[in-house]
């Protein structure tokens, strides 16, 4: 095994070479997720679609990636690890051009989804092909590289696809990958090696039934969160069905994963307690980096009313925050610092984050004040992200490597659209809330009250409105105002439960400390 385990790692310039074109491949796949939500509304225009079909644009992805995530490890090892990776990429490059041509908004949701089933693969081959180029020593400084990839990715997406939107066309930002596409594949085909881990299986050991219960369970469950909201949950018949069309697939597909003499997801890895710990902190980690990512955003185009490029610029700072923790985090991983206390820490600045985020909104906010809490964030994810993925990779070894991999991929991604579900739902009620507890002050007999509308009414009988359509300008003015401020108030809301989880998560970080005591690496390849 031991063989097996160096004859990957490379050297010098091959090194290199690979690390590019294994972050290139982890890029692609990631801006692709967050690229779209700018552009939402110019496809809504140029196609015809309704907002809940443009939203499928950004569904069909999400739960392409998550099916194939878990099948990565398997797939490599039916395809060999290097075909299978030139594969995927060609997939998703052929897929980008098709959805740039699409006319239709169905056509474009399905293009999206052949779109996903290569780019999930991309990002778990990503960080094994990655992991397994550096000897075991530098293994920190692996994931560091990988993870200024998938952290900077993210915030990428926006600016870029703002950029692209506002001086081309919403197609262009598929375009673009088409030319990164094709560079990588040239590199994978030449430069990447894949590693002799057993036999292929004969099509009739394929475990079908494992696929199927896997995508039934997954797909269900991705459905249910990106549509949960606005169809109301479980009052919604379709939403409930496939609630328990997930909750059964996944009681199915644990129990044949485990009897199934090939099994595509080896379960059996998450006996690593390394392992068990770092994909339940990867959950919250995409929770809180996707669900963040999704805020901001909002809050900054719908309240404060930038431009879709001004609001993707703002996280950037924020980013290459992260890009330049990265190494020295990993750096500080060689050296031996506890990766408890990094996490704990990282959880802990998240935790001031988003406190300072609580206490800085307003109707209208300036940049200044958002600057620094975002630079935080960055220094805050640095301190998470590379921890956390080393540590649940820290104990495994050869071909679990990339097993461990595909389950942490897999949670940070499910974590980030539990994530974005639960954080709509909750803006939506919130809102209600607030807007019915500020209408309740809203006395049209007080005397501030009766003056604002006079001054506004004025207002608008200066611009030449009537004196009943001022009035009712007026009205409108102050309910549009009212709204501002119940949306400001139900961000502020989700900003302090984001950041109460986030300090609940320090205690957990304290289980790894002396889990990693225990467990021997040599016992751990057993």
């Amino acid at each position: 095994m031991t063989q097996g385990e160096d004859d990957l790692v490379e050297y010098g310039f091959r090194r290199i070479i690979i690390t590019i074109t294994a972050v290139l491949c982890a890029l692609l796949e990631i801006v692709d997720t967050t690229i779209v939500n700018v552009a939402l509304t110019n496809m809504r225009g140029s196609l015809g679609a309704t907002l809940t079909d443009v939203a499928w644009v950004i569904t069909a992805y999400a739960i392409a990636n998550v099916i194939v995530i878990p099948m990565t490890s398997w797939l490599s090892q039916q395809f060999g690890r290097r075909n299978y990776f030139a594969v995927s990429i060609i997939i998703f490059t052929s897929a980008s051009f098709l959805c740039g041509n699409a006319t239709n908004i169905w056509e474009l949701v399905a293009f999206r989804f052949v779109q996903g089933l290569g780019g999930g693969a991309l990002l778990v081959t990503a960080q094994t092909i990655i992991t397994e180029s550096y000897p075991v020593a530098k293994r920190g400084m692996a994931q560091a590289i990988y993870g200024m990839g998938v952290i900077v990715g993210p915030t990428l997406g926006p600016p870029l696809g703002g950029y692209l939107v506002d001086n081309f066309s919403w197609p262009y930002i598929f375009y673009i990958n088409i030319p990164l596409g094709i560079i990588a594949t040239i590199l994978t085909l030449s430069f990447v090696r894949s590693p002799k881990y057993g036999e292929k299986l004969k099509s009739n050991q394929v475990d079908w039934y494992g696929i199927i219960l896997l995508a039934t369970f997954i797909g269900s469950l991705q459905f249910v969160l990106e549509h949960g909201q606005q169809d109301d949950w479980f009052s919604n018949n379709l939403i409930l069905g496939l609630s328990l069309v997930s909750l059964f697939g996944l009681i199915l597909f644990i129990w044949r994963q485990l009897t199934y003499k090939y099994p595509i997801v080896n379960l059996s890895v998450l006996k690593d307690g390394n392992l068990r710990i770092g994909t339940i902190m990867c959950f919250i980690l995409g929770f809180g980096l996707y669900g963040s990512t999704l805020i901001i955003p909002i809050y900054t185009q719908s309240v404060l009313g930038w431009t879709a490029t001004d609001a993707g610029l703002l996280l950037i700072p924020g980013s290459i925050t992260t890009a330049i923790m990265m190494p020295f985090v990993g750096r500080m991983i060689q050296k031996g610092v506890p990766q408890g206390y990094m996490v704990a820490t990282g959880f802990a600045i998240f935790f001031v984050f988003c406190l300072m985020m609580y206490g800085n909104m307003t109707p209208d906010t300036g940049v200044e004040h958002l600057f620094w809490p975002l630079i935080l964030r960055g220094i805050g994810l640095g301190l998470l992200f590379v921890p956390i993925t080393t540590l649940s990779l820290s104990t495994l070894s050869g071909k679990n490597i990339g097993e461990g991999a595909a389950f942490t991929g897999m949670m940070r991604q499910l974590g980030g659209s539990f994530g974005i579900a639960i954080i709509t739902t909750f803006i939506t009620r919130f809102n209600q809330s607030h807007r019915v507890n500020l209408i309740a002050n809203l006395d049209a007999t007080k005397y501030e009250v009766q003056q604002r509308l006079a001054l506004l009414q004025k207002g608008f009988i200066s611009k030449g409105f009537s004196t009943n359509e001022a009035l009712k300008k007026a009205y409108q003015s102050i309910d549009y105002s009212v709204m501002k401020q119940s949306t400001v108030l139900s961000y502020m809301d989700i900003f302090l439960y984001l950041g109460v989880l986030f300090l609940l998560c320090i205690p957990i970080t304290l289980l790894i400390k002396r889990g990693k005591n225990k467990i021997n690496p040599a016992d751990a390849m057993h």
